[in-house]
């Protein structure tokens, strides 16, 4: 427990430092920037500055060194608790208040979006691991939903990511790409989908389904339909909510998947061991039963709460983390695919949530 006090206490340092300049911004009126994106790229700049531990400045090495095991215990154990708490903002019974129309609205839109990334992702020659995290992030809930796949992508074996080099760095890119996208094109429909709603007219209900179904971070959904109504608004939360209650099967799915890859090329484990399928991760398992403790009643508000600004600290460290050990001028050499496949998802996703709005909602 020793070795992993320095990186610890590094991430708790600058997780206390993120949270208070977050507020800064909130109180500023600046809430579409979440501070899971902040954290990774204050993580980024400290990692480009210190360097890696192999760099020639002694002193940088010897601290990057120090902090490593800490670091990697958060990037892993930290996140996945945050995911498991994020369960207990979902409550099963807000979702169907919906309707099987408004729910049929969200599915619809997941699904499509999410299919639809990952091909477009394998046409443009985007890294697979980016793909996935991009269809995820743009269908789910942005950088939570980012966060979560990121747990089921470390799983994979050594020989098993992406044909690429580097490992656990390869994947942070892959996990900064992703958030800055959903940052750059949530930010975008903030400010764009709630003119176009008047525009095209939409009822207050179905501007608050077509918002919800398709913005990103939940806080991005709040601010953009808080500038159409209160009824709109509501709805919008609630949809959602019900995007998020369909983060636990997507990850589960892209769990079971990359398994059976895994254990049909025959990627060894690091020691050498045959791979052996890899079940349900157990954060996903978490998930899903702090939805249903939310969903039947049993803890009280004040306690749910907690839990709210518990998983916002616990995401924020973990993303800080991931952030050190992104490679900025890789990330930078390599962004004009995912940039295109960002614009592209983004398309898809405000199109057919739209359409099925349109078609669905009276």
């Amino acid at each position: 427990m020793t070795i992993l006090l320095p990186g610890v206490g590094l991430a708790a340092a600058a997780t206390v430092v993120l949270l208070v300049g977050a507020g800064a911004l909130s109180a500023a009126g600046l809430t579409t920037v979440s501070p899971l994106v902040l954290a990774l790229v204050l993580g980024a700049v400290v990692g480009s500055l210190l360097g890696p531990a192999s760099a020639p400045e002694a002193g940088a090495a010897r601290f990057t060194a120090r902090t490593a095991p800490g670091v990697a215990w958060v990037s892993r154990t930290v996140l996945r608790a945050g995911v498991v708490l994020l369960g207990l903002q979902l409550s099963v019974p807000d979702v169907l208040g919906l309707g099987w129309r408004g729910v049929t609205v969200v599915l619809v839109t997941v699904a499509v979006t999410f299919a639809t990334t990952l091909s477009l992702g394998r046409w443009l020659h985007v890294p697979p691991a980016t793909g996935l995290l991009v269809a995820t992030g743009f269908s789910i809930c942005g950088a939570a939903a980012v966060s979560a796949m990121t747990g089921v992508l470390e799983r994979r074996p050594a020989g098993a990511r992406d044909g690429r080099a580097g490992g656990p760095a390869g994947l942070r890119d892959d996990v900064a790409a992703a958030l800055a996208l959903v940052t750059v094109y949530g930010t975008v429909a903030v400010l764009a989908l709630p003119w176009l709603a008047g525009a095209l007219g939409l009822s207050d209900r179905q501007a608050g389904l077509w918002l919800g179904a398709s913005v990103q971070e939940v806080a991005q959904v709040v601010a953009a339909a808080g500038t159409v109504s209160s009824a709109a608004l509501a709805t919008a939360t609630v949809a959602k909510l019900a995007r998020v209650v369909l983060l636990a099967p997507l990850v589960a799915g892209a769990s079971v998947l990359l398994a059976r890859r895994a254990a049909l090329t025959g990627a060894p484990e690091p020691d050498g061991t045959p791979r052996r399928a890899l079940p349900v991760p157990g954060f996903v398992l978490g998930f899903l039963a702090a939805v249903a403790v939310r969903s039947l009643g049993l803890l009280p508000t004040g306690v749910l709460d907690a839990a709210a600004q518990v998983s916002t600290v616990l995401f924020v460290g973990a993303m800080f983390a991931l952030g050190l050990g992104v490679d900025v001028p890789r990330l930078a050499r390599t962004g004009r695919r995912p940039l295109l496949l960002g614009a592209a998802s983004a398309v898809v996703v405000t199109g057919t949530s739209l359409a099925a709005v349109l078609v669905l909602v009276p």
